[in-house]
Order: structure tokens, then sequence, then C-alpha cells
């Protein structure tokens, strides 16, 4: 491509770094890939993937060198940047940099019947309703999302096992627990609360999505099925 002012679409389809990056992902893009994604196009004589070689080449092949420069220096220095290219490359560097120092905020452990009752009992344990929730978790057993499956009347609430593994699929969840409040403020399970959980515990054995504990919250107090020895299979920590 040496010589030609080829614009990205009309690399050779294995050159294309944004087909690339749909096919493999952003991972497989080499670091001038990246930059020439940004560029778009080249300049007379000077395809945007020699750009992306040359620029970098320039910076020793370290961002943190790239990231020093300025609009008003990319435009200067190379020939084909205009402001719009430079602003771009710029912006990217900034994003990085705002990115570099952003705490890493991580989300809720859940390591005990205690965790889940803390973090659930906020929304159950006051409702003159049934309600079924699910706490989607990671390898590391941290929180990756909290929903309310269904809500339900005095006394009990349907749930549809489908729904809660597909989105427990879409989490990419390796376990949950799942969480429901008895209104009537008895700890007791009913006949349907150990048969729902038996149904939610083989339909993950077989997805390899682990049930770690099944907790009733009945107002200041809560029954956990891992506790009580019911569900036995399940640990919370790894």
């Amino acid at each position: 491509m040496c010589g030609q002012n080829l614009p990205m679409k009309s690399w050779a389809e294995d050159d294309k770094p944004r087909e690339k990056l749909l096919r493999n992902g952003v991972t497989a893009l080499s670091t001038y890939e990246l930059l020439a994604i940004i560029l778009r196009s080249g300049n007379v004589g000077e395809s945007v993937s020699d750009l992306a070689h040359r620029i970098l080449s320039d910076c020793g092949n370290e961002l943190n060198n790239l990231a020093r420069l300025s609009v008003q220096e990319l435009v200067q220095k190379y020939k084909g940047i205009g402001v719009a290219k430079a602003t771009s490359i710029v912006v990217a560097m900034e994003i990085g940099r705002r990115r570099a120092r952003e705490k890493i905020v991580l989300t809720p452990l859940i390591t005990s019947s205690a965790d889940v009752y803390a973090y659930m009992a906020p929304l159950l344990r006051d409702l003159d309703h049934e309600e079924f929730w699910v706490l989607f978790l990671n390898r590391s057993n941290r929180i990756l999302g909290c929903e309310r499956l269904s809500s339900g009347g005095m006394a009990s609430t349907v749930i549809d096992v489908r729904v809660l593994f597909r989105k427990a699929l879409e989490m990419k969840a390796l376990a949950l627990v799942v969480v429901h409040n008895h209104p009537s403020a008895s700890l007791q399970p009913s006949r349907n609360d150990r048969a729902v959980t038996e149904k939610i515990k083989n339909v993950g054995n077989m997805l390899e999505i682990a049930l770690h504990d099944h907790v009733i919250i009945a107002g200041d107090k809560y029954y956990s099925f891992v506790d009580e020895g019911i569900l036995n299979t399940s640990l919370y920590t790894r």
C-alpha cells in the first residue's frame, strides 16, 4: 500500500482494522492499527497504515510520548494530519489518562448470608407484598447485577426460571443468590420455596451456574437455605 493514498475502506479485507476488531475483538489489534482507526485515512504518497507506523516510530513506539504532543505539534509535524485528526488523537490520549486516574471501585462482595441480607434488606423487609430478586455473581462472588424477577401478592410470587437464567447468561454470571421476602414475617420456607430452589439449582448445574443460596427476608430476620443445611452443594467462598 506504500505510495498510495488509500482510505481504510480500500484496504485488503485482512488488513482492515475495523473489520479485524469486529471479527476478533479490540485486543487483537496492534497499537498502530488502533491509531490507524483514529486517523481513518493517510495522505498523498502515504497510506494510513504507514502514517500510523511513522507517528508511533517517531514517538519511540511509546503512547506516553504520543500523549505529550499537542494538536498544533501534530498538525505541524505530519503532512496529512489536520486539526480534525490531531484533535481525535489528543482526545483519545486524554480519555486514556482520565481512565487511568479513575479509582477502581469494586462491587459488593458476597461471602455469607449476612452479606446478602445487608444488601437486600433495605429493598424487601418493609414490603406488604412478596417480591423475588436475584443477585448475579462473578467468579469472585462480586455482584454483577441485581434484578427483581417478579412481584406478587401477600403469600407468593411466580418465578420464570427461564428468564432468570437468560439474564444470568447475558451477564456472564457464574453464580447467583436468589432472595425473596415474606410479608407475613414467617421465616419458614414454603413447599413452593423449596421446589423453586431445587429447580433453580438443577438448571444451574446443567449450565454451570452455581446457586449459592436462597435467602428469605422477614422483617429484621432472615432464613438461609445454606445456613439451615437445605442447600448444601454451594459455597459462598472459593
